[in-house]
């Protein structure tokens, strides 16, 4: 039985207990009443009959429970006899033998009912699987606990913020994580004990938007528990650094972090940082509440690193292709990361620095391999946000591609890449932070700074 379906078992022996008190007290000296406390047995006979109908429904015929119920309702005719009895029945005795019974009842739920949790994961972008992987892992391996991955559709958003067309990257997961359809699965029925989310904006992203179905505070109704881990992981915040700590708050108050009921965050660190932000923002009567629901207990995306194997990596054999020298040695493989602040922030001067680099790279092709791999949702906020660069990033993207001398990458699998590159440049990204646990070189590329100054 679902936990949420044996608070109903809890709430229906509280109910006998009440029963019980009221018939204690009709029965007592100084208000006897003997009507009373039958209409009372009455009664509570009815709720026992109901209670084990729900026992069988959720967990089948012959439920030792039900038959504690049973015997229960066997004593509750017993009192009721000797109460319209000429002799009557004591207070003391009644209560005796009615406590001792729901004890039993209780003991018996307690015992019999196996309880079994259902966990469910909300991703909503394949390449952002990894902020979740770790977790969906270690839930699928706990006794008695079913662990659901259910990709979420999302939307980009025209200029004026209105919702364009809509994606769905159900398919583009690992072939080791069974998914199961949004579509098919009832979250008010199935009331899943937990639910996952790694996207925390909701209605606040001008560029995408998961479907509104599945916007934070409308989760909550769904759980016992919501809980925010972020796609993403940042450079250790400087608490005392104001500047940083401003642009920590366009993380720290998003609408995931505040309604979820945990928050589980790559570092204390961070946590000391959003609990500040949060605190600052909403009052000091708020700390132990920030300091309760939000967890540093770190990323996983770091859990996924250790895992990482460069010699376990399937790498496409146009890939190879590119990453071999004709020899066959292999060429020094750099990631290459275009990032959407960056581009925002720098707009041409930003455009004109990616055909800088390519430049520069695609000259020194035949000693290192260039694996492209920029975000996810640059073209989505060009279109939204600055169309009027938008074609001329996309002339740059068909022209790299058309060329062939380097790899692109727009796959699902960001861990992939990471693990078969030498080394990192391009913009300040989270990607960064997970490099540096590697310990592989890192170089963030300079937009005022251009090799061909042409170009």
């Amino acid at each position: 039985m679902r936990k949420f379906k044996f608070r109903q078992v809890e709430n229906y022996i509280k109910l006998l207990r009440k029963y019980n008190e009221g018939i204690v007290l009709e029965l007592s000296p100084n208000s006897y009443n003997a009507a009373k406390a039958s209409q009372y047995l009455q009664a509570e006979q009815q709720k026992a009959i109901e209670f084990g109908t729900f026992i069988e429904e959720e967990e089948g015929l012959g439920h030792p429970t039900v038959s504690v119920l049973e015997e229960f309702c066997e004593i509750i005719y017993e009192i009721n006899e000797e109460i319209i009895s000429d002799q009557g029945l004591s207070a003391d005795s009644a209560k005796a033998r009615l406590e001792t019974i729901v004890n039993k009842i209780e003991k018996s739920a307690n015992e019999e009912i196996e309880i079994n949790k259902l966990v469910v994961f909300l991703p909503y972008k394949a390449s952002m699987w990894d902020s979740l992987e770790s977790v969906w892992l270690k839930a699928k391996e706990e006794s008695n606990c079913e662990a659901l991955v259910i990709p979420i559709p999302y939307f980009d958003r025209n200029p004026d913020g209105s919702m364009k067309e809509m994606h769905y990257e159900g398919n583009e997961y690992p072939d080791n994580v069974p998914i199961t359809s949004y579509e098919t699965f009832d979250f008010a029925k199935e009331h899943p004990d937990e639910i996952y989310i790694h996207n925390p904006y909701d209605d606040m992203n001008y560029v995408t938007s998961v479907h509104p179905f599945f916007y934070s505070d409308k989760l909550k109704a769904f759980t016992e528990k919501l809980v925010y881990i972020p796609y993403f992981v940042l450079s250790e915040p400087d608490l005392d650094n104001e500047k940083t700590m401003e642009h920590l708050m366009g993380f720290a108050l998003t609408k995931g972090v505040i309604n979820a009921d945990e928050v589980i965050l790559q570092s204390e660190k961070m946590k000391e940082a959003y609990v500040k932000i949060l605190t600052n923002h909403f009052g000091e009567e708020t700390r132990d509440t920030w300091e309760r629901k939000i967890k540093g207990t770190g990323s996983p995306k770091f859990e996924k690193l250790k895992l990482l194997k460069k010699e376990d990596q399937v790498i496409p054999e146009e890939w190879l292709k590119i990453m071999k020298k004709p020899d066959g040695s292999m060429k020094k493989v750099i990631f290459y990361n275009t990032g959407v602040v960056a581009i925002l922030n720098e707009e041409q001067k930003m455009i004109d620095k990616i055909k800088d680099a390519l430049a520069v790279f695609k000259e020194n092709k035949d000693d290192i391999a260039l694996l492209w791999r920029p975000h996810p949702l640059i073209v989505a906020t060009l279109d939204s946000m600055v169309p009027e660069i938008s074609e001329q990033y996309k002339e740059i993207v068909a022209k790299y591609k058309a060329e062939g001398w380097g790899i692109y990458d727009d796959t699902a699998d960001m861990d992939r890449a990471i693990a078969i590159s030498d080394a990192y440049y391009g913009d300040q990204s989270s990607i960064v932070q997970l490099y540096e646990k590697l310990e592989k070189p890192i170089m963030i590329q300079n937009v005022n700074v251009l090799e061909k100054e042409s170009l």
